[in-house]
């Protein structure tokens, strides 16, 4: 079989793991690995409020983590969510897959399961994000922990300001990196190996405030992750709620498995989503990965971009997220 360039390809916030993955691919290593170690970079890092280490907490100041990892030569799939007092849901969601004949674990389950398999307990709330969280509450004259309170909280706190529209997407040379929104943020990967099998991670702290045991698309298997060598591998970020509704990540390789393009399956995924009639905070980016390494973003909102590299590139590059409205 002839050995194929190896790819990655990234949401925004994915600079440090690309890096990481493609030099893991460079010597030889798995497409599952290099997503694998990509999203434990991200999760690491105390400032990125949207995923792992430093997340943005729940309504009650809690940190919640969600993760889901999937392989394309099988299709095997793991997945963890609200998983609370450990680090690095990326290889727990791994463990699921190789040692449970299970997919998705939650809550208490996820946390007993980490015990287990020998993870240390870790609190992942950092004093910055903690903060964050006080100041919120503040300056909407609410008390945090007050239960009756809770629903109304989650409602008016996880109204993330509109994200800025910077325009049409520029040329990915000029490009820059948009403002961050951490509150609705997530970190994703896609890779090719050398041996052309494909492998996506997803993992993320949720939307800030969120109300407690609230799940996104992140860990959802058909929803914000799917991989499969034959056709593709698809990633969201954004408002998770969107991507559960249309099944976000499966119906793009669905579209690509029925014939279309990639350009044309994206677009179609952004349609399922305008379906939906999302409010104006509610946005869903979408990576694309196929067998070929042809590789593209779409966006319900102008002017974002998503990363790749490639195993003869010195970094990562940005390049530009295609809206709806460019068809």
């Amino acid at each position: 079989m002839a050995t194929k360039m190896p790819i990655v390809v990234a949401s925004e916030n994915g600079r440090a793991g690309a890096t990481a993955a493609m030099e893991l691919l460079r010597q030889g290593g798995a497409a599952l690995d290099a997503v694998e170690l990509a999203c434990r970079i991200t999760e690491d890092d105390p400032a990125d409020h949207s995923v792992g280490y430093g997340g943005l907490p729940n309504v009650l100041g809690e940190v919640e983590l969600d993760a889901s990892i999937m392989d394309g030569r099988t299709l095997r799939s793991g997945a963890v969510a609200g998983l609370h007092g450990y680090g690095n849901p990326i290889t727990l969601a791994r463990k699921v897959m190789e040692e449970l004949p299970h997919v998705l674990l939650v809550g208490s389950g996820a946390q007993r399961f980490a015990a287990e398999v020998g993870k240390s307990p870790a609190d992942q709330r950092t004093e910055e994000a903690l903060l964050r969280w006080r100041e919120r509450f503040v300056d909407h004259g609410l008390t945090p922990g007050s239960s009756e309170h809770l629903i109304e909280m989650a409602r008016q706190l996880t109204r993330p300001v509109v994200l800025q529209d910077r325009g049409a997407p520029l040329a990915a040379s000029s490009l820059e990196p948009a403002p961050r929104d951490d509150t609705q943020g997530t970190v994703n990967f896609l890779a090719r190996d050398q041996f052309g099998d494909l492998a996506s991670a997803v993992s993320t702290s949720g939307i800030a405030w969120k109300y407690p045991g609230r799940v996104g698309d992140s860990p959802i298997i058909g929803a914000g992750n799917y991989c499969d060598n034959r056709y593709g591998a698809v990633a969201c970020t954004g408002m998770g709620e969107l991507a559960i509704r249309a099944s976000t990540a499966r119906s793009v390789i669905l579209y690509l498995k029925g014939g279309m393009s990639l350009r044309e399956a994206g677009f179609e995924a952004l349609r399922d989503i305008a379906y939906l009639q999302p409010s104006a905070h509610q946005y869903m980016n979408i990576v694309a990965l196929t067998p070929t390494g042809e590789h593209a973003g779409f966006t319900t909102v102008a002017g974002r971009s998503y990363l790749y590299m490639s195993a003869e590139m010195d970094a990562p590059e940005l390049a530009a997220r295609t809206p709806l409205d460019a068809k």
